[in-house]
């Protein structure tokens, strides 16, 4: 973080000039506007008043949120190819373990079939984008087809196989993340 223009930013933000600010915390006009330029330091004493006069303290003027990302693109997602089963994972959004939902986009091959999981806590939804599977949960089986979606939780094991003769493509978020 520089100091200087992270004060300029606040001081403009009050809608203060530098003389405005320099007579509000006693120092001169010139002074400020080495600080705002990263010419020269201001002792902790000095910060102190100069954050007083932009109506914040040391703690709130150091702390930085830090921007978490919101859009993800190709560059994020990690793919992992599973021949044995026929399916190409795509991991969405990258550390999404520490979500509350983790979606994947799995693109099953013909006679392709996700891995088995486990019942666990939790809800699976899932969203047909292309061609058509076969939705497995405990010993009941169900269709679904481009466009339709599924829901259930996830309190027996389940899986979802490809019954179409060209790719299947499923978005489906699992929630804790269990993939």
């Amino acid at each position: 973080m520089k100091i200087g223009d992270r004060i300029k930013q606040l001081r403009i933000q009050m809608d203060l000039t530098q003389e405005e600010l320099a007579n509000r915390s006693e120092l001169s006009k010139g002074f400020i506007s080495q600080v705002e330029r990263d010419l020269n330091s201001p002792s902790i004493s000095t910060l102190v008043d100069i954050l007083e006069c932009l109506g914040t303290n040391l703690k709130d003027f150091f702390n930085e949120d830090v921007t978490e990302k919101v859009v993800f693109g190709e560059e994020d997602t990690f793919v992992q190819d599973n021949e044995e089963l026929s399916h190409t994972i795509n991991w969405i959004i990258p550390n999404a373990q520490k979500n509350q939902m983790e979606p994947i986009i799995i693109k099953l091959r013909e006679n392709g079939k996700s891995n088995v999981y486990n019942a666990h806590d939790g809800e699976i939804f899932g969203y047909v984008t292309q061609g058509s599977i076969s939705l497995c949960i405990g010993n009941k089986s169900y269709k679904a087809y481009s466009g339709e979606s599924f829901y259930y939780k996830a309190n027996a094991s389940h899986y979802v196989q490809n019954i179409d003769k060209r790719e299947s493509i499923v978005l489906w978020v699992s929630t804790p993340p269990n993939f």
